[in-house]
């Protein structure tokens, strides 16, 4: 007996199958775009010009004219609020991607739970509320530039992670295991003392290296006093635009109070504080009140830390000096550590507290 049911041909079900990948791929497509697209309409409203002329940002602009079109990874250091996403996208806008993404992502705002899942993706169900398949930073940034913004925060497992990627540009999704290969330039930034960080153990020497590539240190605005008038002059432009006023000039005392200040927050309280007298003006001169600016805090711990300094340097002078005359010998009684009458013990982890080499005083 002969079934009448209908028998799907091979080929049908490959085309099936094509257009169902052909959907997927363009479904995946347009989650980048969209992604893509709300990242700039989420920065359509930053400070997006570097202003200024002043000896430091002329640097770091030379700097950024010099790597721009190269494929360098190049890490951007400097307080919060000086501008260092400014200049990741002025390297973009300047480089052979400026026609591709520039997707950012701050690695100190992702839950430690989803710094995985944010920067290479997911799968569905590779977690508890995953339920569908999630591109990540990098595959959305293929082909362009992925700004890490905060890098010193990422957990020391991703860290290892993204190592990986910068080594071998490829990635798994999390609870995937197909390799997804990227094309992807990696400018990152950082308020934090990288070094100081992988000398404490919280951020891996391999990968400091592997960013360290092109370094560019964004001056804060204290060390550009020089561009403050020009600074004020646009932002109150820019400020009084959007409310519908008109700035003539700015008040002499003003800019005089706005020069003396130490800018604590950098370029970002100077966009406060202008924005403020931008709204409280009233006539066509702009003037800020004195209050608005605290007086500098003391600088009790900048002492005690030049303090500590000092006598570290003397300490290891002395011990130094002790290692010399003793010809790198530490115990006994022709050691240094009886010249300088401190037990044996002692000086031993001194020498490895200040990572003296004692035994290049064997020769001296």
């Amino acid at each position: 007996m002969i079934s009448s049911r209908t028998i799907t041909p091979a080929s049908s079900i490959t085309e099936q199958e094509q257009a169902f990948h052909e959907i997927r791929a363009l479904r995946d497509q347009l989650q980048r775009e969209n992604i893509a697209l709300k990242e700039e309409i989420d920065q359509a409203s930053m400070f997006e010009e570097i202003v200024g002329s002043s000896a430091p940002l002329r640097r770091v602009l030379a700097h950024v004219a010099k790597v721009a079109p190269t494929n360098s990874t190049v890490l951007i250091a400097g307080e919060t609020g000086t501008g260092k996403e400014l200049v990741a996208r002025a390297i973009h806008k300047r480089s052979t991607r400026s026609g591709r993404a520039f997707i950012r992502t701050n690695c100190g705002a992702i839950p430690q739970s989803l710094v995985g899942s944010e920067l290479f993706g997911h799968e569905k169900g590779a977690f508890t509320g995953a339920t569908q398949r999630r591109a990540g930073r990098f595959e959305l940034a293929d082909g362009g530039t992925l700004f890490l913004d905060e890098v010193g925060e990422l957990p020391l497992e991703m860290q290892i992670a993204l190592l990986r990627v910068l080594q071998e540009r490829e990635f798994e999704r999390v609870g995937g295991c197909e390799p997804i290969r990227v094309d992807v330039r990696i400018l990152a930034a950082t308020n934090r003392h990288l070094q100081d960080a992988v000398g404490d153990k919280t951020f891996r020497e391999d990968l400091f290296y592997r960013l360290n590539i092109f370094p560019i240190h964004m001056p804060s605005l204290r060390e550009r006093v020089d561009d403050i008038p020009l600074l004020v002059e646009y932002l109150a432009e820019r400020y009084a635009l959007k409310a519908g006023k008109k700035i003539d000039r700015i008040e002499k005392r003003t800019l005089e109070l706005l020069q003396a200040y130490h800018w604590p927050g950098n370029i970002r309280e100077l966009q406060n504080v202008i924005e403020r007298a931008v709204i409280l003006c009233d006539g066509e001169v702009l003037s800020v009140d004195e209050t608005w600016l605290p007086p500098e805090p003391p600088r009790t711990s900048r002492q005690s830390g030049a303090l500590v300094t000092s006598l570290v340097n003397q300490e290891r002078h002395l011990i130094e000096s002790a290692l010399s005359n003793c010809r790198g010998r530490v115990s006994g009684a022709s050691g240094a550590a009886m010249q300088l009458g401190i037990p044996r013990s002692t000086l031993e982890s001194r020498i490895r507290s200040l990572q003296i080499d004692k035994h290049r005083f064997r020769w001296c």
